[in-house]
């Protein structure tokens, strides 16, 4: 088999590695019931599994030989897309509002509310801009050479409100909420020291490392948000009802390599989108892949291991600590 890539294999290794440090630390997450975190792992680990399996799949072909996986992998990669900055909305709003607690902590209350805010932000919008796109997609889906399926989208102003616009309105929100963050935690730095001895799930390194973390996501999801926006406009941005005249939900695009390569922008937008969620996989793990309490959940999980294999009763567990 013949690569018209040069690096392959290097970006399947990388997005199966992605996929691996996505959903690792997931479980632990779920429990502690952080709304925001849990978001950003699934949509990464997610996107970063479809994009793997794709890579493989349409290394060097455009055939369209797994039309039902096409369906689902561009749905999920319109979902995870937007659910990657809207997990960051939501890890941004929960860090304002632990701002402005002024050492109190959430009653009961208040906490159920905040999860259900923080699920309808993190999951609904995702939804929401799953349901729009289908409003302007011309066709079933879209093969790129090296690729694989990727969602089709008309390119017409109504594509700008109800598609291409969320990750830049969210970045825009997300980016209200930090400022107004870094101002609390800055006047209230005493009070917050009293938030977090009370509150075991947000220590004062955590919250940090969150902060960082939507820092980051934010500084670059929103900048390629706007180069997806001026690199759409620049083919010819056509009027909404000439969509009922090309919609066809048989019809697919085949797209070879030469093709997308062939425009510097476009191969650009096509290989940025690529990389993205391998690249925000990375960037989680490096903020809270070595940290204490995650490190003790890898010890967990390898005694669990060792336990399956039979391994649980070598003398090298001895330092391990007793189960409560």
């Amino acid at each position: 088999m013949h690569a018209s890539d040069p690096t392959f294999p290097l970006y399947p290794v990388l997005a199966f590695l992605a996929v691996v440090v996505s959903f690792i630390p997931f479980p632990w997450h779920f429990r502690a019931r952080n709304i925001g975190t849990c978001s950003y792992m699934l949509s990464t680990g997610l996107y970063s599994l479809v994009e793997f399996i794709n890579s493989i799949i349409w290394l060097d072909n455009v055939n369209n030989i797994a039309p039902v996986w096409c369906d689902i992998s561009a749905q999920v990669i319109i979902g995870a897309s937007v659910g990657i900055t809207t997990s960051t909305l939501a890890i941004s709003r929960q860090l304002y509002n632990i701002s402005t607690m002024n050492g109190h902590s959430m009653t009961p209350q208040e906490k159920r509310r905040d999860t259900m805010v923080n699920a309808v932000i993190a999951f609904g919008i995702p939804l929401l801009v799953m349901a729009l796109h289908f409003v302007v997609q011309p066709r079933r889906f879209d093969i790129f050479e090296e690729i694989g399926c990727q969602p089709a989208t008309f390119n017409t102003v109504a594509a700008y409100i109800l598609y291409f616009m969320w990750p830049v309105l969210i970045g825009l929100c997300s980016f209200v909420y930090s400022v107004f963050t870094l101002r609390n935690f800055y006047n209230h730095r005493v009070e917050f020291a009293k938030v977090a001895s009370n509150n075991s799930s947000m220590s004062p390194s955590r919250y940090i490392r969150l902060m960082l973390l939507v820092f980051v996501d934010m500084f670059c999801n929103t900048p390629i948000g706007l180069f997806a926006i001026i690199v759409a406009t620049r083919a010819a941005v056509l009027p909404f009802s000439a969509l009922s005249e090309t919609v066809d939900f048989t019809n697919v695009q085949l797209v070879p390599a030469s093709v997308w390569k062939a425009e510097r922008l476009s191969h650009a937008a096509v290989e940025i989108n690529h990389w993205v969620p391998v690249f925000c996989s990375f960037v989680f793990f490096v903020f809270f892949g070595f940290a204490e309490e995650a490190k003790k959940n890898y010890r967990k999980a390898y005694d669990c291991l060792r336990k399956l294999f039979g391994c649980g009763g070598s003398r090298g567990g001895s330092n391990v600590s007793k189960p409560r």
